[in-house]
């Protein structure tokens, strides 16, 4: 059976459940660093070098499939199930490619996996319009600083992360924070962060999924599931610390967290910003706060509906805020 690398692109092809919508006008690039066996004997892991990236011949390395990538052009490269990779540092995947989508096929540990084993381990993003799909992040490292790093004055708008699994490997082993914007005003417009699995362990210090530095517009944050070990005062979901994010959506997202005291940065969200736009609206959160619960420190200007907190164990939760009485 002969295999296609579709040099002539992609129309509506829907890849272990992952749709690619549009037509595809770039180049599909495959990654692969296990050897495989075929019915005709065992094939070689890939190579990196130019003139590969077929299924058959596949690129060993994500970040050499980047290299060969062209900006805004819309490539793909997918990553072969059973691809494994280990990062010490912040230069061995960079995506700094406009437009490219990287796809992981597999299911559970057979997805790629990339590994953290330092704290200064971390995937810089610094180009627009790129996106990550179904890869597993294990943080193997005390306070690994964060997965996803808008570097120096960078302006990677529109990234996306989505059905991606992001695990501690325990409370000591663990990862600050998935995404952490830069201070460059407007670097993380358009931030996507969907249908993604957070495992926080953590609790030497303060653990948030998504850390933003800027102001930023059209950031939307749905349909994660995520739980986050103890650390009071601490937002599980997002940091918006002083700054305004216009055309906010944070819709439909679980999160278990067990924290006593959410009076200092709430359990969801914190931010002291008095000018944000936007909907938070179809969450469901637990914790362990009987005084007063926070979604959000107040003030934010944010829209909040059908929002349901969980304040003891073993209870169903209520209604927070609490409903509009003005009606």
């Amino acid at each position: 059976m002969s295999a296609s690398s579709y040099p002539a692109g992609i129309n509506n092809l829907v890849l272990r459940n992952v749709p690619l919508f549009q037509t595809n006008p770039g180049k599909v690039f495959w990654v692969d660093n296990a050897d495989i066996l075929f019915d005709q004997g065992t094939e070689l892991a890939g190579v990196d070098q130019a003139g590969g990236g077929t299924f058959q011949k596949p690129f060993r390395t994500w970040n050499f499939a980047i290299t060969q990538c062209v900006a805004s052009r819309g490539d793909i490269i997918i990553i072969k199930p059973g691809y494994t990779q280990t990062i010490t540092l912040a230069t061995e995947i960079v995506l700094n490619i406009a437009g490219v989508t990287t796809i992981g096929l597999g299911a559970g540990s057979m997805r790629p996996t990339i590994t953290f084993g330092a704290a200064a381990a971390n995937i810089p993003i610094t180009a627009a319009n790129m996106a990550v799909k179904n890869i597993l992040h294990v943080n193997n490292f005390a306070d690994v600083a964060s997965n996803y790093t808008a570097t120096g004055t960078a302006t990677p708008t529109d990234f996306c992360l989505e059905g991606n699994e992001f695990r501690d490997t325990s409370s000591i082993l663990n990862a600050l924070a998935v995404v952490t914007g830069n201070a460059t005003a407007n670097s993380m417009d358009g931030l996507t962060f969907v249908g993604n699995r957070v495992s926080s362990l953590g609790t030497t210090a303060a653990t948030t999924a998504i850390s933003i530095l800027e102001d930023a517009n059209r950031v939307t944050v749905n349909d994660n599931f995520g739980t986050w070990a103890v650390l009071n005062d601490t937002p599980a979901l997002m940091s918006m610390s002083t700054f305004d994010l216009l055309d906010l959506q944070v819709s439909g997202n679980i999160v278990y967290r067990p924290n006593t005291d959410t009076s200092g940065g709430g359990i969801l969200i914190e931010g002291t910003t008095t000018a944000s736009t936007g909907m938070v609206t179809d969450n469901k959160v637990h914790c362990l706060d009987t005084a007063g619960i926070l979604l959000i420190t107040t003030g934010s200007k944010l829209g909040f509906t059908e929002n349901y907190v969980c304040g003891l164990a073993d209870a169903s939760g209520f209604l927070l805020p609490a409903a509009d009485t003005d009606a």
